[in-house]
């Protein structure tokens, strides 16, 4: 049974960085390519950040660029999503995702993969 779990979500002032780690079970981490994405209260889920299973290749979506970054440990079978400068806009519930397609790539939208994590919560207060 394929898990994935996300912690490190909560409550930050503007400004502010958290880190967030998604941990997989059941599944062959290093095979997988990885996502983040989020989802605010009446919007649609969107991408946020990829990473290749080799860590070759990142994407990021433009309203991160330059605040988020993306890594991935093989050996723990965890990728990471480091975000600074935090905004009230990034209020929201993030997820990761793992696609275990044959290829490595970075798909940017949630039918390029398989499973995921049911979310944690993040809150930037103004």
């Amino acid at each position: 049974q394929v898990q994935l779990v996300e912690s490190g979500g909560g409550l930050v002032q503007a400004g502010g960085s958290l880190r967030l780690s998604c941990t997989t079970s059941g599944v062959t981490f290093s095979r997988c390519n990885m996502g983040w994405f989020r989802q605010a209260p009446g919007k649609e889920r969107e991408f946020l950040a990829g990473l290749s299973r080799g860590g070759g290749t990142s994407q990021y979506a433009e309203a991160v660029k330059g605040r988020f970054t993306i890594s991935r440990d093989n050996a723990k079978n965890t990728v990471y999503l480091q975000m600074n400068s935090l905004k009230p806009e990034d209020t929201a519930i993030y997820y990761c995702a793992a696609d275990v397609s044959t290829i490595s790539v970075v798909y940017t939208t949630s039918n390029g993969y398989d499973y995921w994590g049911q979310g944690t919560q993040v809150t930037v207060s103004s």
